[in-house]
């Protein structure tokens, strides 16, 4: 069967749709996969990567600022919105696909729109919790639409059409045990870890906060060992302000650019500090882990707060506002978590009732279902 995976924008989208395409080649090594998202889009190197063929279609969001730069912006994506539609039918005529997934991204939308319209079935998955503009514009054409959690259903006008199959998380998340982990990462003593990241790219009002958070654990004997990813973005000015502050070199306080064995050191935290991306509320309710989170106040649809309440609510998470977050409330919230073996384990049985760690098999089902 050929296969059209459209997607992009964040590797939230992309990486569910890499997830069933691998799946998929390995339960049928014939199936020919072909991923279509924009042109200039991240989403292109990470299929490269992935080494699946990729197709472009210029398709973009309109700004809502007023600038002239907003305006030509907005200019192009009206353009763009007539021409798509003539470049989706062109791909579809060409490869001829039984199936088309959409992940998110506003190339899905002219790609599983065509798609419908011809008869081809079709699919698309909402990583978050609140349905996006794309998935909401999508939802009267797509066959199937599947969500995270249950709590989804009732954010969509069409409830029939949904499906809870969550969202996949890499395979290698579940190869160790907690004690597994913790001696692959040398910790031999029973302080527990706390690992902390703000995204790939870091976050800058949270790293400065951290600073805090830093020398506020080293203050009090580093009752646990942390693990922070700074972000590539604001690396070099962390390295300077460590040294300034005496922080650097510290042993149980390890720093780093990037965390590159997250799977490892997923499975060896006791508390997480983190943002409310897709990607991650999926991670974490995989794994059972309970977490302090801080959602980016800078996306669209303040979606990843949305992610946070429903963790929240069962009792998995801490949910902290970056505007109103201090740094020694951020600490002292982590160390009294870590400090509390009883309310980890509440915080941890909350996050497990919401994960689901056969995913992409959920996924999978869903969509050959609709090929038969």
């Amino acid at each position: 069967m050929n296969v059209i995976f459209t997607c992009g924008g964040t590797a939230g989208h992309v990486n569910p749709a890499l997830a069933l395409a691998g799946y998929m080649r390995k339960l049928d090594s014939s199936t020919r996969v072909l991923f279509v998202g924009t042109p200039d889009g991240m989403e292109k190197g990470l299929v490269a990567k992935a080494g699946y063929d990729f197709r472009g279609v210029e398709v973009s969001g309109f700004s809502r600022s007023l600038s002239v730069a907003g305006l030509k912006h907005n200019l192009r994506t009206v353009k763009r919105l007539m021409t798509a539609p003539a470049a989706a039918k062109a791909i579809l005529r060409e490869f001829k696909p039984g199936l088309v997934v959409g992940t998110g991204g506003y190339a899905s939308f002219p790609m599983v729109k065509q798609a419908a319209a011809q008869g081809i079935p079709t699919a698309v998955h909402e990583s978050n919790m609140v349905p996006g503009l794309t998935t909401k514009m999508l939802e009267n054409f797509a066959d199937r639409i599947m969500v995270g959690f249950e709590d989804c259903r009732a954010l969509y006008r069409n409830p029939e059409k949904i499906v809870v199959t969550g969202t996949p998380v890499r395979g290698d998340f579940f190869d160790l045990t907690r004690e597994e982990a913790r001696a692959a990462l040398g910790l031999s003593d029973e302080r527990p870890l706390l690992v902390s990241f703000w995204g790939s790219l870091g976050a800058s009002t949270m790293n400065e906060k951290m600073l805090d958070f830093f020398a506020a654990e080293v203050a009090e004997g580093q009752p646990f060992h942390h693990i922070h990813a700074v972000g590539s973005s604001g690396w070099q000015k962390m390295q300077a302000e460590l040294a300034a502050r005496g922080l650097n070199d510290r042993p149980g306080l390890d720093v780093r650019e990037y965390i590159h064995n997250m799977a490892t050191v997923m499975a060896a935290a006791d508390l997480v500090l983190c943002r409310g991306g897709a990607s991650t509320v999926s991670e974490l309710t995989a794994l059972g882990k309970p977490a302090v989170m801080v959602p980016s106040p800078y996306v669209t649809n303040n979606h990843q707060e949305k992610n946070c309440r429903i963790l929240e609510r069962h009792g998995g998470a801490v949910v902290m506002l970056e505007q109103e977050l201090s740094a020694d409330e951020l600490y002292t919230t982590a160390r009294d978590i870590l400090a509390d073996a009883k309310k980890r384990q509440a915080m941890s049985e909350g996050m497990l009732s919401l994960g689901i760690r056969d995913a992409t098999e959920r996924i999978y089902e869903t969509v050959v279902a609709l090929c038969r």
